[in-house]
């Protein structure tokens, strides 16, 4: 192939495609220029003029850019197999996608891990994998599994691994855990990447989490936490998933800053977010004023480069043939979509084989102790609480104190302050554990949401305004063997079920995208005020970002990093 591919390069043999009269998005020499494309077996063999094909496509003028990355994504997050996903993202212009398996490793450990791979080694996108780091995220809640350095030891030389996917207990990595410290060590013997995720992290602890070897970090919500990070040597991940968007907030560091140390993730999207993925953070970061090229750079050689993928990101001599055809550089609607040197999209259509996942099937996942509805009662202290606060559109929480009722001597949810009984029920080892607190800013009227969606170890959550509607939405989650639930009068009024893992459907991309919205909508009648009531609801268990989380353990306060009483410390008044 070496010399054939020679051979077309210098224009001796016919190339297998050529794209004529092209204007090329240059990502490597930051400018516009035209040129033909000669590409054999898949592979860009020429750039230049008079090249000649077997094929031969003339684009008249369009622009040609490298097709885009995501650079850090849970395909889990979708709650679609990974075929669904690629059916979505691939007409967007995405072909390559760094996953993480944390979700479903944190259900089914090494096995999710290996299920995910097998669904997506077929696939029309490329989807390399960065080993999960915590799972659990932390000692603090209880998963499916515990992976330590061993286990992640048996997949680390996979050439589909590129490293060491988001370490987010970054406590352990400056108080040097020696599980945490093992794994760091692995990755760094094996030459791979390290991911970081650490909010709000600053000055000496920051740069003792980087000097770790850590080098990337996808938790930054202003300008200046993102400089700081950049200037000492981090990849910036700008982020911008269903709850959580970061897109907006840093759009003067893509203005000001040096891009190349920036990289576009998606991390966790509903599948409603998905039809508009990277190519959706080019256009609004152009129309932010962002240079064109540059927006491009960031979703494709940026992260390219990041992960030491040297064959992709560009379009050069040498560089896989995976490009898109634009119209224009505002809208990023891809008219073509090139993957390996074969047309895959044309005008938004699939053009291309995408194989289902043949075993859908995994071992049952819901594993929860019998419970009653007394297990969802709080013996009351007092009638104000340390409560966790929604932040909308944030993953962070606020730990505030807020009112609630008393009823026979139990602690109940008072909805004139909109102050909600949250339980999170593990589902994993049939332990019991049931941690309860209180939330703020769902507005429930009346009824009960739950999910066994809950970053990181997707334990059931429920978030009710009565015990009993809360106990029925957490049976409805057992009988269905996960999913999402909404419960209002002892009656449940909608439904999606996420039988493999709880975390993924196995049914098409327009059924999970309609009872999402069922679910959403269902949520809404009975009083939510949120956006993604379910998305939102699903990282209030995740006990590494700040303030205030619930876990199967108790409630977590991020800031002692240990578990609190609800009724301690409280106020005379509020």
């Amino acid at each position: 192939m070496q010399d054939k591919l020679i051979n077309v390069a210098r224009g001796l043999e016919k190339a297998d495609l050529v794209i004529k009269n092209a204007n090329i998005v240059n990502v490597l020499s930051e400018e516009i220029h035209k040129g033909d494309i000669a590409i054999y077996k898949g592979i860009i063999a020429g750039i230049g003029e008079n090249y000649i094909g077997k094929k031969e496509i003339d684009v008249n003028g369009a622009y040609i850019c490298p097709s885009f990355i995501d650079g850090h994504v849970h395909l889990e997050s979708s709650m679609m197999l990974p075929s669904e996903f690629a059916k979505v993202v691939l007409p967007a212009g995405t072909t390559t996608a760094i996953a993480d398996p944390h979700e479903i490793s944190n259900v089914l450990g090494l096995h999710g891990i290996s299920f995910m791979r097998e669904a997506v080694k077929d696939l029309p996108i490329d989807v390399f994998a960065m080993l999960p780091s915590c799972v659990p995220a932390t000692p603090f809640e209880t998963s499916g599994f515990d992976l330590n350095s061993y286990d992640l030891s048996l997949l680390i030389d996979k050439p589909w691994v590129l490293g060491l996917a988001e370490m987010m207990n970054f406590p352990g990595v400056l108080n040097l855990d020696s599980n945490v410290m093992a794994k760091l060590e692995l990755a760094k013997s094996k030459e791979k990447r390290i991911d970081g995720h650490a909010p709000k992290l600053s000055q000496k602890d920051l740069c003792a989490y980087i000097a770790s070897g850590v080098k990337s970090d996808h938790e930054c919500t202003t300008p200046d936490e993102a400089i700081e990070k950049m200037r000492l040597g981090m990849y910036i991940m700008i982020r911008e998933g269903t709850a959580a968007k970061d897109l907006d907030a840093l759009i003067p560091v893509l203005k000001n800053c040096n891009t190349r140390k920036c990289i576009f993730v998606t991390d966790d999207r509903h599948p409603s977010d998905l039809p508009e993925h990277i190519n959706g953070m080019v256009r609004r970061s152009v129309e932010a004023g962002v240079d064109p090229i540059k927006a491009i750079q960031i979703g494709s050689l940026n992260t390219a480069e990041y992960f030491g993928l040297k064959d992709r990101g560009a379009i050069a001599p040498g560089y896989i043939a995976d490009m898109l055809i634009l119209p224009d550089l505002k809208s990023f609607k891809p008219q073509f979509v090139i993957k390996n040197g074969n047309i895959v999209v044309e005008n938004g259509k699939i053009t291309c084989d995408i194989p289902k996942c043949e075993n859908t099937s995994v071992r049952g996942s819901v594993n929860v102790r019998w419970i009653e509805r007394n297990d969802f009662r709080i013996k009351a202290k007092s009638d104000i609480v340390k409560t966790l606060e929604v932040i909308p559109n944030q993953l962070i929480t606020k730990s505030i104190y807020s009112k609630i009722k008393i009823e026979d001597g139990n602690a109940v949810s008072n909805i004139e302050t909109d102050t909600l009984k949250i339980c999170v029920i593990e589902r994993h080892r049939a332990t019991g554990n049931i941690g309860k607190g209180f939330v703020k800013g769902f507005n429930l009227k009346s009824g009960a949401i739950a999910s066994t969606v809950a970053h990181d170890s997707h334990n059931m959550i429920v978030i009710g305004t009565n015990d009993y509607d809360m106990y029925l939405a957490a049976v409805a989650l057992i009988k269905c063997q996960g999913g999402k639930v909404v419960v209002n009068n002892g009656e449940i009024i909608s439904e999606l079920p996420l039988p493999v893992a709880g975390i993924m459907s196995d049914k098409e991309f327009d059924y999970v995208v309609e009872k999402s919205e069922e679910v959403n909508n269902a949520a809404k009648s009975i009083g939510c005020t949120l956006e993604d009531p379910f998305m939102t609801m699903a990282f209030l268990s995740l006990p590494v970002i700040p303030e205030l989380k619930v876990t199967d353990k108790g409630v977590f306060d991020t800031n002692k990093f240990d578990f609190v009483d609800i009724f301690e410390n409280i106020p005379a008044k509020i």
